[in-house]
């Protein structure tokens, strides 16, 4: 089921911007509450468990009111997924991290996040180490537009249009660029295993 709007009800930028001013914490139930079932999704996507999931979603929740007022937000939506997938993928990595728990949801997250399937076999973390340095010298191998885009794309979280305008490339040329260069890389990282 799609979130629809009341009529008359205020839009995302309205809250975000009565919350920065007055402070009042039901504001930020009624954003957060927009996006909870996509917030929850994430959290399983990420996480796998159900109940880690709904404890991920309390733990944005309640870091929600600190984060909005110290940061700059153009889109709620897009914001708060992303701070729900960084925040699953923190809580992966102190798993991975402590003795015993590394395993089988640290590779499927790696598997998932590069669409590629080099880090399911990994048998300790200096192959992990020799993988990620492979990556970076295929970064290096791109065409200077598709590393540009690729970079700014996965490592700086940012949108298309956003990349369109840093770089001054036509939006199809930066979808082309994007495509082209995950491509190339899965290609590069094939040949050097």
């Amino acid at each position: 089921m799609f979130f629809r709007q009341k009529p008359g009800a205020l839009s995302d930028a309205e809250l975000l911007l009565k919350f920065r001013d007055s402070g009042d914490l039901t504001l930020v139930s009624e954003l957060f509450g927009r996006y909870t079932t996509m917030i929850y999704g994430v959290c399983v996507k990420y996480l796998k468990e159900r109940d880690d999931a709904k404890d991920a979603v309390m733990q944005v929740f309640e870091k929600l009111p600190g984060a909005l007022k110290a940061h700059e937000i153009a889109n709620f939506k897009s914001w708060l997924y992303v701070t729900a997938r960084n925040h699953c993928l923190m809580q992966l990595r102190a798993q991975k991290s402590q003795p015993g728990l590394y395993g089988k949801k640290t590779e499927e997250l790696g598997a998932q996040l590069m669409e590629n399937d080099f880090l399911l076999h990994q048998e300790d973390e200096s192959d992990l180490e020799s993988d990620l340095s492979k990556l970076e010298n295929c970064i290096k191998k791109l065409d200077s537009e598709q590393q540009q885009c690729v970079q700014l794309f996965y490592l700086e979280e940012k949108c298309y249009r956003d990349i369109s305008t840093t770089t001054g490339f036509d939006l199809n040329k930066v979808k082309s660029y994007i495509q082209n260069g995950k491509r190339n890389l899965k290609i590069c990282m094939e040949k050097n295993e």
